[in-house]
């Protein structure tokens, strides 16, 4: 099944928003499911402030990655990002079901945007 993850990362740096989307990345491939792509959406504020493991957020980098993989292998990355002290939020959504065509494509991404380190 095709799913799409969206997570804020707390805004320390974006080393740790790599190592976050590398340990989710290296869960579904260790499943046997497939990356499609990922987004780097970079740093914003929050709707609201958040508090989430003792801090609380106004700020956070957002990150997009979008996969196919078994419904346990879904539930077993939302549990490792649950437990993750450096993630404020995440969520994931079912876009299909092998109905891949262009649901599967995103864009590029860019690890590298000025001001961002």
């Amino acid at each position: 099944m095709l799913y799409e993850l969206i997570g804020i990362v707390r805004p320390t740096s974006l080393a740790e928003v790599r190592e976050i989307v590398l340990a989710a990345g290296q869960l579904v491939l260790q499943n046997k499911g497939v990356i499609r792509g990922l987004q780097n959406w970079g740093q914003f504020s929050l709707p609201k402030a958040t508090s989430v493991h003792q801090m609380r957020h106004s700020t956070g980098y957002y990150f997009a990655m979008r996969f196919d993989a078994s419904p346990a292998t879904q539930e077993d990355v939302r549990k490792m990002l649950r437990l993750d002290p450096r993630m404020i939020r995440h969520t994931s959504v079912k876009l299909g079901d092998n109905q891949l065509g262009t649901m599967s494509r995103m864009g590029g991404v860019d690890w590298s945007k000025p001001g961002m380190e």
